[in-house]
């Protein structure tokens, strides 16, 4: 059973709706035992950094995310501000984040941007650069994806990046480290790319 882990943010329904198209059983919860008893967890999210690890820390779901993903070790797949929450920490706020991918979450730098290029980064833009993964098994050609988002990820190991994109210059967009796979765009926005995507992380992991 796929979970869609449920604190009070990101864009759950879409998320599931688009795992019941593929045909895969999927369930939106915070309910302790149900983690437990999860093959896959997907992390998603929306908005701010901080709100979100204070959510997270309300739910009280980080020490059995921490035994599954960390102990476990089932896969994991965080969506836009999930996958920024699995970061040591952010330029948006004073939480602390999961830590389990080090490295930081950074705003976007303006100096480096053309002069049309606002803040946030929202749009379809391609991606680059993916590294051999089981994430992007047999990916339609010339992947695009839908992103909406102000701070991307400044990661410590560049070999945890998965895929790049590019806003006025490149940015990881994606990462995976073992069971902990992320992306900072959205695949339930994103047609038929991001169903392949999420159909390879239910199928692949």
């Amino acid at each position: 059973m796929i979970t869609i882990i449920d604190y009070n943010t990101g864009n759950l329904g879409s998320i599931k709706n688009m795992l019941k198209r593929l045909g895969k059983a999927s369930q939106i919860t915070n309910d302790i035992n149900l983690i437990e008893n999860s093959d896959k967890l997907i992390l998603p999210g929306v908005g701010h950094f901080d709100y979100g690890m204070q959510q997270l820390n309300k739910s009280g779901l980080i020490p059995i995310l921490n035994k599954k993903v960390l102990i476990d070790k089932i896969p994991i797949l965080g969506i836009c501000l999930g996958v920024q929450l699995l970061t040591e920490d952010s330029e948006e706020g004073v939480e602390k984040g999961l830590g389990w991918i080090k490295g930081k979450t950074i705003l976007f730098d303006k100096s480096k941007l053309a002069s049309n290029q606002k803040i946030p980064n929202m749009g379809w833009a391609d991606i680059k650069n993916y590294q051999q993964s089981k994430l992007f098994d047999n990916m339609f050609e010339e992947p695009r994806f839908y992103f909406v988002h102000s701070y991307h990820l400044s990661l410590e190991n560049v070999g945890d990046s998965l895929v790049t994109s590019t806003y006025g210059y490149d940015f990881s967009a994606g990462i995976e480290h073992d069971n902990i796979l992320g992306v900072q765009f959205h695949p339930e926005k994103s047609h038929k790319y991001g169903m392949k995507l999420l159909e390879n992380f239910a199928n692949n992991y």
